[in-house]
């Protein structure tokens, strides 16, 4: 990619994130989506590793677990592993598909969840 390239990119990623925060404040834009890459990468390494703990048995897939024995046991492992521990109702994708739900009559508002978790995180690595 030649230099020019690199920065007509760079040009058109700044646009549309100016776009996407609208009157929002440039420095509280930049953390918001900080935290959401910071929480989609914690989310999803969370899931690769349950995952790979639930390799072998009947259920393979973290976000399908319903057991609470097996759930107690991949939280433990993950506390160890990890450092902290996500249910699989509170990974990324969860609830970023709450966030988007057309279901009539259920809320979308997911930043109270979103605080809730991120303050579950900070309290499982203390």
């Amino acid at each position: 990619m030649s230099e020019e390239q690199k920065q007509l990119l760079q040009r058109k990623l700044w646009e549309i994130a100016n776009l996407l925060r609208g009157k929002m404040n440039p420095d509280d834009y930049r953390d918001y989506i900080l935290g959401f890459i910071f929480f989609k990468y914690l989310s999803e390494k969370q899931e690769l590793y349950a995952n790979q703990l639930l390799e072998g048995e009947e259920v393979t897939d973290f976000t399908k677990v319903e057991d609470p024995e097996t759930l107690d046991a991949i939280r433990e492992e993950s506390l160890i592993k990890l450092g902290y521990y996500l249910k699989p109702e509170e990974l990324f994708a969860a609830v970023a598909q709450k966030g988007s739900s057309k279901v009539e009559g259920e809320s979308t508002y997911i930043l109270d969840d979103l605080q809730e978790i991120l303050r579950h995180i900070v309290l499982c690595s203390m």
